[in-house]
């Protein structure tokens, strides 16, 4: 009685599980797979019944022994059809997949280079428009008599002139970081120096930068990524590490670049939701503009780690500077 109370709930189980599959076939465009899957779990409930009435009788056992071999092997058949088939259907997520990151990625690299464009527009604008503007502003008050004007007037001439001469550095800083003129030139290393050097003071942490590159170049956009993560990475470090200490590592080699970053400030805790207000979500989407990876490690206290690992290809050749 066990046992054919149990082989009635296979049957059930089994017509149920032939219901949801025939209803998905028109879903997929693989409907040999889940046909082929019906059909299996159709045998195997026609078969589960035989077995309940071969349980009623010894004669019908034995004569519905030969047709339940034959759709076992029916069924077996079917399966197999359907993992051939299903792995079809793997195989193409993991290529729809492959596709959606390849085209993400490619998305990421046209917004960057784009942002980069407009950085460079608008970094010339500044150099071509308003600095010959001011200059000939400092060039005008610069052939005034001053003893003519009198004291006080000469203090205002005096006082404008400073203030012009704020405006034209200021101008050049800014143009020089939309477009480094010096990463343009010399590359990675020097810009990098360059950077670090306009912006340390007596009260600044200590930095340090390690490279194997000497004079070694990459193509523009290649080395733009690197030269913003380096400066995002030293500008949270002078914000908000409150750090002695930061060192830069980059380590070309013919198979990737490998871009490394410490400082031993108060480092952040990486499950508070804040710490993507410092850059880091940029610098995680020029990394995976390029296909690189990065690991980023930090805890209260002990500083941050930053790990970044450019892959070696056709479009980041390594060329020598001229």
């Amino acid at each position: 009685m066990v046992v054919q109370i149990a082989l009635i709930l296979a049957v059930v189980v089994q017509f149920i599980a032939f219901g949801i599959t025939i209803s998905l076939i028109t879903k997929t465009r693989f409907n040999i797979a889940w046909i082929s899957i019906s059909v299996g779990f159709l045998l195997m409930a026609l078969r589960r019944v035989m077995e309940l009435i071969a349980t009623f009788s010894s004669q019908a056992e034995q004569s519905t022994s030969h047709v339940s071999s034959w759709i076992a092997v029916v069924i077996s058949i079917a399966m197999l059809l359907a993992a051939v088939y299903i792995r079809k259907i793997f195989l193409l997520l993991d290529h729809l997949q492959k596709l959606r990151e390849k085209n993400e990625t490619r998305l990421l690299s046209a917004v960057i280079s784009t942002e980069e464009k407009e950085r460079k527009h608008f970094a010339k604008e500044l150099h071509d428009g308003l600095g010959p503007v001011l200059s000939a502003a400092k060039m005008a008050l610069s052939a005034m008599d001053k003893k003519e004007l009198g004291k006080f007037n000469s203090q205002i001439v005096t006082k404008t002139e400073h203030s012009i001469n704020n405006a034209i550095v200021t101008t050049r800083e800014i143009s020089n970081h939309l477009n480094p003129q010096v990463l343009e030139r010399y590359g990675i290393e020097k810009a990098i120096n360059t950077f670090l050097k306009n912006i340390i003071s007596k009260e600044s942490p200590e930095f340090v930068l390690k490279s194997n590159m000497g004079e070694l170049r990459f193509n523009h956009h290649f080395e733009v990524i690197i030269y913003r993560i380096a400066c995002e990475l030293i500008n949270n470090t002078l914000k908000y590490a409150n750090a002695k200490k930061a060192v830069l590592t980059i380590a070309a080699t013919a198979d990737v670049v490998h871009f490394q970053y410490e400082d031993d400030g108060i480092g952040f805790d990486q499950e508070n939701t804040e710490w993507k207000g410092m850059g880091l979500t940029n610098i995680k989407s020029r990394v995976k503009s390029l296909n690189g990876t990065i690991d980023i490690n930090s805890q209260p206290l002990h500083g941050v780690a930053v790990d970044i690992k450019f892959p070696q290809d056709k479009t980041q050749i390594l060329t020598t500077q001229p």
